[in-house]
């Protein structure tokens, strides 16, 4: 085997063995799914703060969800406090009760609820999310032109979530990438678009020794394809897919 296959299968595999970590039990999943890509704190775009309060919402928001005692199968991922819900649930009115008990958890600003109507995916078809989820964090990991890190994967029937907050150039290129990996269905963007200066801001921060990300206004998670920033906290609707 040559040192470059090599260094690829390590990689995937690596990947792979971290979103099989949070399918045990870390957050942010309350059951099932697959994601992968919430980064070291010392490399997230996101200050340590709301880290801490993405992982508190997380929480929260999965013991709310255990309160309504809905059948089903629900995900819960917070990304500078964006909700995204994926997973299945019965029917419709138990898709908005779950919508809006997490939209009432507090520091929450906007929801994203991709669940599903239906009955709960099959035990082989999230273990393919799994790998899938792997595998396109490894190719994030590869590409020389974007940061891994900046991007949470998450990953639902073959469908792959990408969050994180990222350029225009970053969301176009990181969408490419998961377009590219073998068994994803499609690709739907849930990012937080920050400018080129932004980005940079961020880089001199990092060089000159600063206390994590600096303080940047937050711009609302734009889906691809909008014109308008996500809704708000309860309701919100769903992001288009790409």
């Amino acid at each position: 085997m040559s040192p470059a296959r090599f260094t690829r299968l390590t990689r995937v595999s690596l990947a792979v063995l971290l979103a099989g970590a949070t399918l045990a039990g870390c957050a942010p999943l309350l059951v099932g799914g697959a994601v992968v890509g919430g980064g070291l704190v010392a490399t997230d775009r996101r200050t340590t703060g709301i880290q801490l309060e993405d992982e508190g919402i997380e929480f929260r928001a999965a013991a709310r969800v255990r309160e309504l005692a809905t059948l089903g199968r629900v995900n819960v991922s917070s990304y500078n406090r964006t909700v995204l819900i994926t997973g299945e649930v019965p029917g419709a009115t138990e898709k908005q009760a779950v919508e809006q008990a997490v939209a009432r958890v507090e520091n929450v600003k906007a929801v994203l609820n991709e669940l599903g109507v239906g009955p709960n995916s099959p035990l082989g078809s999230r273990t393919t999310d799994t790998f899938i989820a792997g595998k396109v964090k490894a190719t994030l990991v590869d590409a020389k032109d974007v940061q891994a890190n900046a991007f949470k994967v998450v990953v639902e029937r073959g469908i792959v979530y990408l969050m994180g907050r990222v350029t225009e150039r970053e969301a176009e290129r990181g969408t490419e990438l998961a377009r590219s990996v073998k068994g994803v269905e499609k690709v739907v963007r849930a990012f937080e678009l920050m400018t080129e200066e932004e980005l940079a801001q961020l880089g001199r921060a990092s060089r000159t020794g600063g206390a994590g990300a600096p303080v940047v206004p937050a711009v609302p998670a734009v889906p691809a394809g909008a014109t308008a920033p996500a809704t708000p906290a309860s309701p919100a609707p769903s992001a288009p897919a790409r």
